[in-house]
């Protein structure tokens, strides 16, 4: 059995969360990038007896429809596989359900889920260093579990929390390069989508953009953001609904 990781992870906190998951089976993995720009992409060769642990950001509820697009390329070939949900300490709605949805109906067989902590990728003081040591602990444990259910003979769906229709995803502002911003090129360089034109770094084709923070993650400056005033207003509007720690929630 081979164990596949394919994440879309822009800001690093769904690929840390994917990794320690892996490291609980105690077995090599192998790591398909969908948030890459769309020529470096490469899909993985997936047998049925492997396994997936397929784990995707949650952005305003949803799962990012670029993130699902690239998904679909992959073949399952029936193998078994893992889905998670990663979000930034306020809820992951309907994503995880969502991600469930896709992988069945893409020929995958659905065995786990995880609803999984990282920071936020937008106002990251919520969920600050997370996933932490406790996350850590529980995630591994999670994954070796997971494990013998793979390695064993039953293979039934988990009960995943969440609604069909869908909850209607919300808006997220697009990030600029602001007071600081030289120009080197890095953010549209590590763009997913080629929002940010090489010729002018500071601006961005919201036509293109997702939100997904890549940019301003990547940013060596510090120069990229969302804007001192949307900052303000998603810091306040997410307040009270990330104030309390979330927990991971694990389905088997």
């Amino acid at each position: 059995m081979k164990i596949h990781q394919i994440l879309f992870s822009p800001t690093g906190g769904t690929r840390r969360v994917s990794e320690i998951l892996c490291q609980g089976m105690g077995k090599e993995s192998v790591v398909t990038d969908l948030c890459v720009k769309t020529a470096d992409i490469q899909l993985p060769n997936i047998n049925k007896d492997d396994l997936a642990v397929i784990s995707m950001p949650v952005f305003a509820g949803r799962v990012p429809a670029l993130a699902v697009e690239r998904l679909r390329m992959v073949k399952p070939n029936g193998a078994k596989c893992v889905v998670v949900a990663v979000f930034g300490n306020r809820a992951y709605d309907d994503a995880l359900l969502e991600i469930q949805d896709v992988t069945s109906e893409m020929g995958f067989r659905v065995i786990a889920a995880v609803g999984a902590v990282a920071e936020h990728s937008i106002i990251r003081r919520y969920g600050n260093g997370r996933p932490d040591a406790v996350d850590e602990q529980t995630l591994r444990r999670f994954g070796a579990e997971i494990l013998g259910k793979a390695e064993g003979s039953v293979c039934t769906l988990p009960a995943i929390p969440g609604n069909r229709p869908y909850k209607k995803g919300g808006k997220v502002p697009h990030p600029k390069g602001r007071r600081g911003c030289n120009r080197c090129g890095v953010c549209a360089r590590q763009c997913p989508t080629d929002a940010i034109p090489f010729s002018d770094p500071k601006k961005v084709d919201a036509s293109k953009c997702i939100s997904c923070m890549r940019c301003v993650s990547a940013c060596p400056t510090g120069a990229r953001s969302i804007g001192a005033v949307m900052t303000f207003l998603a810091t306040q509007g997410l307040k009270k609904v990330c104030a309390t720690r979330k927990e991971n929630e694990l389905y088997l």
